[in-house]
Order: structure tokens, then C-alpha cells, then sequence
């Protein structure tokens, strides 16, 4: 992943971002925990092989973190769908005990009144219209009967549907959280690996490549791109999202994570757009269509910013040729020139 720099404002030290790494991906210390082979550093390898080789397994890990947000967000959702099937089909049961229940009933009463022969109860009677009115009784019982067995299949018919429905989804919502996990392990995975090529380094070409991440981009800054925050054409909500993203500034990169204490880059753009009363898709790729989009030379405050030809990464531009956004580990929420990777779209929410 090229390096997110911004040439006015300090970032951490490197031993702070090696530190923030190390943190984040302690659960992956080992090779035999991450499934990967461990990384190393030649000692002789130039520095700016090195950098290459950090952004690369950076980049690699937010893509990992997109497919881990897209595999999370489907386990909410069928979890969601699973327990509403659940309650259906519990529901369902009782409605189906219950009919069965009546129809018990009914089958009795019909049997205790026409269980001697019409013709036979008829001759017996000392009422005979007396009779007559209890035959039409009898009769209007019985239709009551096969109205209710008809009810019932139905019924019966309904709730082995929604249990179909509810074995399908408890099948996919376990697919889910069997990728959900892959997709983390690929993660700490790639930070353990980019924590460890950090480490190999000599003290003092970490202290270049920490200088040379916030190098000056002058050619990239965007300044020929918007305004301020109070730029023409801004809705209010945009502007809210914006001061939300603002506010937030500060706080640290944690891959998965939508706020408020911690983001990854499209936690950050969900969760400042939430406090505008918006609500966002999960996933940076999701959110490159949620809106319409623009080109980048007409772009606002609060638009959003999509990073690489598989939109990757997403930041939200802020006026001035600046976006903010959640870089990486180590990093926190910071403001960032527009250009500091290649742009593949900008949308207006």
C-alpha cells in the first residue's frame, strides 16, 4: 500500500507504528498460528525495498479487513434472519398444536352425538324435529371439521417451510463465521509479517522510512480540488459527517472496527456519515456505490474517496485538497492530501 502522507502535520514515531502493529497482531506472533511463512528482513536490503515491502503487506491486510467487514456483516444479518425464523417456526408449532387441538375436540363431540345410525336415532326420538335439529348440527360440525383439517395442513405445510428456511440459513450463517475467521487470521497474518520487517530494520533507516511516510507530496496535495468545510454545494448532512470525521481525528487505526473508539477506513466513513443520520454499507466497496459519483476535480466536503482499482480504501475529503481517514496500524485518524494513492472513484452520499 503507498504510504499515506500528509507534509503538515506529525505522525507517530516509527517505533510508535512498529508498537501499534505488534498489538494488533499479538494473537499471530507465530508462523504456525497465522498459516504463513514468516517474513524477513535482509540486512543489506535497501530501505526503500523494505518500504515497498511494508506498504505491500498493509495493502494486503486492508483488503483482508474489507472481505473480514463484508464476511461479519453477513453473520449479523443471517444470525438476525436465523432467530427471526426461529421464533416463526415456534410460533407455528403452537398455532398447529392448537388447531390440532380443537379438532381433537371436535372429532369427540361429533362421535359421541352420530355414533348411533340416523335412522335408527330417528325411530328412538321422542322429538323427531328435535332430532332434525341436532343432524343439522351435526352436519354444520362436520364441515367445521374438514375446514379446520384443511386449515391445519396448511398450517403444518407453512411451518415446514420456515424451518427449510431456518436449516438454510444456520447452514450459511456457520459458512459465514467459517470465513469471517479466515479472513482474520489473513489479517494478523499479513500485520504480524509487516511488524516483523519493520523490526529487521536498522535504527536508523527506520528513521528514514518514518520520515519518508509523511515526505513532502506537493505534486499530489489536491489543491486545485473543493473548498472548506463550507463549501458551495454541501448538503448539511455532508457537512455534519464531516465534523464528525473531524472530531475523530486522533483516535487509533483497529482493523474490524466502526467506532467510536477505534476505525478502520470504512468503520470511520460509516460511522461519521451514522452521526449525519446516514447509514452507510459496511465495506468500502459497498460504499462507492452508495451514492452517485463524481468526478474529482468537482469533489466536496463529505465525499467520499475510493483508493485502488478494487476500492480498498476509502477516506472522506474535507475541503482543501485534504481527506481524513483511518490509515493503517499504528496510525490513527488524520488527515491525509487527496492524492496520496491512486483515486478510482469519489461519490457523493
Amino acid at each position: 500500500m503507498v504510504s499515506h502522507r500528509r507534509p503538515t502535520q506529525s505522525g507517530p514515531t516509527l517505533g510508535a507504528r512498529v508498537s501499534a502493529i505488534s498489538a494488533v497482531s499479538a494473537a499471530a506472533a507465530t508462523a504456525a498460528a497465522l498459516g504463513a511463512a514468516p517474513a524477513s528482513a535482509d540486512p543489506g536490503q535497501r530501505p526503500e525495498v523494505t518500504s515497498a515491502t511494508v506498504d505491500r503487506l498493509l495493502a494486503d491486510a486492508e483488503r483482508a479487513t474489507e472481505q473480514y467487514n463484508a464476511a461479519d456483516e453477513r453473520t449479523r444479518r443471517l444470525r438476525t434472519l436465523v432467530d427471526e425464523a426461529q421464533d416463526r417456526a415456534a410460533r407455528g408449532q403452537e398455532q398447529v398444536n392448537t388447531m390440532r387441538g380443537a379438532l381433537g375436540s371436535l372429532a369427540v363431540a361429533q362421535y359421541r352425538s352420530g355414533g348411533i345410525d340416523p335412522s335408527l336415532a330417528l325411530l328412538l326420538s321422542s322429538d323427531p324435529d328435535s332430532y332434525l335439529d341436532k343432524a343439522a348440527v351435526l352436519e354444520r360440525v362436520g364441515q367445521r371439521q374438514s375446514g379446520a383439517l384443511r386449515e391445519l395442513q396448511q398450517a403444518q405445510r407453512q411451518l415446514g417451510q420456515v424451518r427449510k428456511e431456518a436449516a438454510r440459513d444456520l447452514t450459511e450463517l456457520e459458512r459465514s463465521r467459517t470465513a469471517v475467521a479466515r479472513h482474520k487470521r489473513t489479517v494478523e497474518g499479513k500485520l504480524a509479517e509487516a511488524r516483523r520487517v519493520l523490526a529487521a530494520l536498522p535504527t536508523a533507516d527506520r528513521g528514514a522510512y518514518d520520515r519518508s511516510s509523511r515526505s513532502d507530496r506537493g505534486d499530489l496535495d489536491g489543491g486545485a480540488f473543493g473548498g472548506g468545510l463550507s463549501a458551495t454545494g454541501s448538503s448539511a448532512r455532508a457537512t455534519s459527517a464531516v465534523r464528525a470525521a473531524a472530531g475523530a481525528v486522533g483516535r487509533p487505526y483497529v482493523w474490524g472496527a466502526n467506532g467510536p473508539s477505534g476505525f478502520d477506513c470504512s468503520g470511520l466513513t460509516q460511522w461519521a456519515y451514522g452521526q449525519a443520520g446516514i447509514g452507510l454499507p459496511r465495506t468500502s466497496q459497498a460504499q462507492r456505490y452508495a451514492g452517485r459519483q463524481v468526478p474529482l476535480s468537482q469533489a466536496l466536503p463529505g465525499d467520499l474517496v475510493a483508493y485502488r482499482a478494487d476500492a480498498s480504501h476509502i477516506a472522506m475529503y474535507v475541503g482543501n485538497g485534504q481527506v481524513i481517514h483511518a490509515p493503517y496500524p499504528g496510525a490513527p485518524v488524520r488527515y491525509d492530501p487527496v492524492g496520496m494513492m491512486p483515486v478510482s472513484s469519489v461519490t457523493r452520499i
